[in-house]
């Protein structure tokens, strides 16, 4: 059985991060052979890197975060998949504080301070999810930043699928978001979201059928 791990770093469950993740789970869930885990970070109790350098350690050096919290079952599950599916709102231009705590905890144990290599326990399909306000031709993300060098070094190139220009809230008139409008984001929702959600189950499907064909 090959394994598929989502790891949704948004706040909200039933939001945009959140649905675009679980459209993924199913394209991916419908290839036989194939078993999708999702994990919320903003459900684990965890810290970023704690500069322990337990992963350092000569003759006991690991690719897995050494660091024992509620992340260790997900950092494990990873070193073991086949494919990992990363996805976040973009907040303030990059990526959530969770996902970024996350990120440290995956990578820092790929680096190797004898000569720089990134190295992870296998190689694998990645395919990163971002949410946000902005538009394609206006919007100051910088996504997963440089995490993204380190995936792209240690497990191969990232797929990418970007939601533009997404609902914050669902009823506008109960904040002051005045700024936005309501109108023009209803607009653009009801001409891209469906196309947003089928390139989500688009993607798991393709993923899953790439890592079931792969020996």
């Amino acid at each position: 059985m090959k394994k598929i791990i989502i790891i949704d770093g948004g706040p909200r469950k039933n939001f945009n991060t959140s649905a675009l993740l679980q459209k993924v789970a199913e394209g991916a869930g419908t290839v036989e052979g194939v078993e999708v885990e999702t994990h919320r970070l903003y459900e684990l109790d965890y810290k970023g890197c704690m500069s322990c350098m337990a992963c350092k350690v000569k003759g006991r050096a690991s690719q897995v975060c050494k660091f024992k919290d509620a992340l260790t079952p997900v950092l494990e599950s990873i070193a073991e998949a086949d494919s990992l599916v990363l996805g976040s709102p973009i907040y303030f231009g990059e990526v959530t504080a969770q996902m970024r705590a996350f990120l440290e905890r995956l990578a820092f144990p790929w680096l190797s301070y004898n000569d720089y290599s990134l190295l992870a326990p296998k190689r694998m399909p990645v395919l990163l999810v971002e949410t946000m306000n902005g538009l394609p031709e206006r919007n100051n993300s910088q996504g997963y930043g440089a995490m993204e060098h380190c995936i792209a070094q240690a497990l191969g190139a990232p797929e990418r699928l970007t939601a533009y220009n997404t609902y914050q809230v669902k009823d506008y008139s109960r904040y002051e978001l005045a700024g936005f409008s309501e109108e023009a984001k209803r607009r653009y929702r009801d001409t891209h979201w469906e196309a947003d959600l089928q390139a989500a189950y688009d993607a798991g499907l393709r993923m899953a059928r790439e890592i079931n064909n792969s020996h």
